[in-house]
Parts: C-alpha cells; sequence; structure tokens
C-alpha cells in the first residue's frame, strides 16, 4: 500500500488508483447488438405493459 508522509509525521495511506485506458467507440457488430438488444428491450416492456393492463380490465 502506498503510504505518505504529511507534517508532523502522521501517514496517510491512499488507494491503488486502477490502470487508465480510453474507451473505444463500439464497432459495426456491436453497433448491430445493440440494435437488436433494444428492440427486444423495447418489445418487452410493450409486452409487460399491454399484460398489465389486460389483467386490470378484467371484471
Amino acid at each position: 500500500m502506498p503510504y505518505t508522509t504529511e507534517e508532523g509525521g502522521r501517514l496517510n495511506n491512499f488507494a491503488r488508483e486502477p490502470k487508465i485506458y480510453q474507451a473505444e467507440p463500439p464497432d459495426a457488430g456491436q453497433q448491430k447488438s445493440y440494435f437488436i438488444l433494444g428492440i427486444a428491450a423495447i418489445a418487452l416492456v410493450g409486452a409487460l405493459v399491454f399484460v398489465a393492463f389486460s389483467v386490470s380490465h378484467i371484471s
């Protein structure tokens, strides 16, 4: 663990910093996967809303 000494002889313990890297934009295959997952999520939410309204209107 990295320790530093401050004024008056106090020790400070700092967390180890993670390695920094630059994010890369998604390639064409990843963009296609994100699009398909987005459509699937919208369909799932739409189906859940439809089921909720169907069940709530049953008398």
